[in-house]
C-alpha cells in the first residue's frame, strides 16, 4: 500500500513537496546520510530495508578474481519494486533478495535522534524525495541518486 503513492499518473506539484521547500539542501542531504547510515547498520545486521519503491539488501555474487577464478562475495544492492519497474516500464536486472532476509521499514525515529531532527520530518523529507524521485521516473528524466 505504502508504494502506490509513487506510481504516478500525473506530475508531482510543488505543493505535494511541502517539507522539501522548507527544508535547506544541506538539512535535506543530512536527514538522507542519517537514513544511509541507518539502511548500512541494517544491512551489517543482514536485514533488508524497503523504502517504498524498492529495498536496499544484501544478496549473493560471484567476484572474478585471478586465472578464472571465481570467488563467492555478498554485495549491497538496491532493488528498484517490480511493481514500479512495469509501471514506469524500466529495464533492469532481475535480482531478489535472498528469502532467509528479513525485510524491515526505516526506523525514522531512530534516524531522527541520530540526525537531530524531529521524527515527523526526517518521515516526510524521506517520502517527498522518494515522491520527487517518482516524478523523475515518471517524466523520464536522468535522475542520480548517490549514496556512500
Amino acid at each position: 500500500a505504502k508504494m502506490q503513492k509513487y506510481l504516478l499518473y500525473n506530475a508531482v506539484e510543488p505543493e505535494e513537496l511541502p517539507t522539501l521547500k522548507e527544508l535547506s539542501t544541506i538539512e535535506i542531504c543530512k536527514v538522507w546520510s542519517g537514513m544511509s547510515r541507518h539502511i548500512y547498520r541494517q544491512l551489517l545486521k543482514k536485514k533488508a530495508v524497503e523504502i517504498g519503491v524498492g529495498s536496499f539488501a544484501v544478496v549473493p555474487a560471484h567476484a572474478n578474481v585471478a586465472e578464472g577464478k571465481v570467488l563467492p562475495v555478498e554485495r549491497p544492492m538496491f532493488i528498484l519494486s517490480k511493481t514500479l519497474k512495469m509501471f514506469y516500464n524500466l529495464e533492469s536486472d532481475e535480482t531478489k533478495i535472498p528469502d532467509d532476509t528479513p525485510v524491515a521499514q526505516p526506523d525514522f525515529e531512530e534516524i531522527a535522534a541520530n540526525t537531530h531532527f524531529r521524527h515527523e520530518i526526517v518521515e516526510q523529507c524521506v517520502q517527498e524525495t522518494l515522491l520527487y524521485f517518482a516524478g523523475a521516473l515518471r517524466d523520464n528524466k536522468e535522475v542520480e541518486f548517490t549514496f556512500r
